[in-house]
Order: structure tokens, then C-alpha cells, then sequence
């Protein structure tokens, strides 16, 4: 790791040292499918359509047999609903009928599920589990090219370059980056001379008028 990442990594942790998701939710359950849900869809929106959710369909058992109409009604505010509906009620049937009803804890068995890609598997078993992983979402992306991290096109390239530099405490990492881009280093007008505390190794700072 070089003295740059590692100062980078340093200045993360501590000002995130406990870092979590913003998705309310009590139980395995419940965070699956509120990551489901905020794919492309603010975790502020998601929270508002899961009580009722969840009061409805407790549980994977309820949810399998649930009516198509109903779930795209109840989460009707999301973006993608649609296809969100649909893959909800799917990853609900498999867990009850080859998962004997418990959500699996491995990313290779999370994946497999409908609905779940590496990035959700991943944010499940980093918020639930602590597991040593990197997810990259739309704000860990633009964090790790604007800090110079990564310059990869994808986030599963993104992904494996930030694991490679940090190395360990990925899992803390990955949230404090999703809470970094999401209040300071924004998409449009970041915070560069309020809030920010990682100005000096930026590397995107001179295309915003600051």
C-alpha cells in the first residue's frame, strides 16, 4: 500500500469508525431485500416503502406466495418496480423451495438468487455479517476515481482495485465511501473547501468552481 492510500484509508476510518447502511431493518430478511430495493433508488425512499412491506410479508415464506399486483402496489415508489416486484417474489420462492427458507450466507450462493448481483450479496454480507468486502455503488465509484484509486470502467474492476489497495477493513471502507459521496463529495457541487477532508488528494478537484 502506498503512503498516499494508506492516508487516504487512515482519514476514512477516522472520521467513520462505526459506519453503517442508512436502510432500516431488523433482521437478514429484511436487509436483502431493502438492498434489493435501493438499486438505483435512494436508501430515504427505500425506508419509506418497507414498513408497510414488511408488515405485509414478514418473511420469505409469506412473500412466496404473494400477488404480483399487491407487491408492485406497495412498492409503487421505487424506481424499476416493475421488474423490483417481480425478482422479490422470485427470491422469495427460491429461498423456500432450494434454501429450505433460510437466505444463504455466502456471496457464491447470494448471487444466485434472483435480483441479487455481486454488489447487493456483497452489502449484505458486509452490513450484516462484517465480512472483509468492497461494494462498489454509484457513490463509491465516483469517490474512488475522483481520490484517484481506481480509473477502472466497471464497478466489478473498481471493486477488485479497491480490495487490492486497502486490503483490510474493506467492509468499514465501503460504507464510510458510500457516506463520504453521499453528503460531501456529491455528483454535482461536492463540498470541496466545507466539509471535505480528503481535498488535498483529489484529483477531479480543478473541474468543480470551488
Amino acid at each position: 500500500m502506498t503512503k498516499r492510500t494508506a492516508k487516504i484509508k487512515e482519514l476514512f476510518l477516522k472520521h467513520y469508525p462505526n459506519s453503517v447502511t442508512e436502510l432500516n431493518y431488523s433482521n437478514l430478511y429484511e436487509l436483502v431485500v431493502s438492498v434489493m430495493l435501493s438499486a438505483q433508488c435512494t436508501d430515504k425512499r427505500v425506508n419509506i416503502i418497507t414498513p408497510a412491506l414488511f408488515k405485509k410479508y414478514p418473511n420469505t415464506k409469506s412473500l412466496a406466495k404473494a400477488d404480483l399486483q399487491d407487491v408492485k402496489n406497495l412498492i409503487r415508489s421505487c424506481s424499476f418496480f416493475n421488474n423490483k416486484a417481480k425478482n422479490l417474489l422470485r427470491f422469495a420462492q427460491k429461498i423456500e423451495n432450494e434454501f429450505g427458507g433460510k437466505i444463504p450466507q455466502t456471496q457464491q450462493e447470494l448471487v444466485s438468487l434472483p435480483g441479487v448481483g455481486q454488489k447487493t450479496a456483497n452489502v449484505v454480507l458486509i452490513e450484516y455479517f462484517k465480512r472483509d468486502l468492497m461494494a462498489v455503488d454509484t457513490h463509491v465509484f465516483r469517490v474512488s476515481h475522483r481520490l484517484g484509486l481506481s480509473y477502472a470502467k466497471s464497478a466489478a474492476a473498481t471493486e477488485s482495485e479497491l480490495a487490492k489497495k486497502f486490503k483490510t477493513d474493506l467492509h468499514r471502507l465501503h460504507q464510510a465511501m458510500v457516506l463520504f459521496g453521499r453528503y460531501i463529495c456529491t455528483a454535482k457541487k461536492p463540498d470541496c473547501e466545507g466539509k471535505c477532508f480528503l481535498q488535498e488528494f483529489c484529483r477531479s478537484k480543478k473541474s468543480y468552481k470551488i
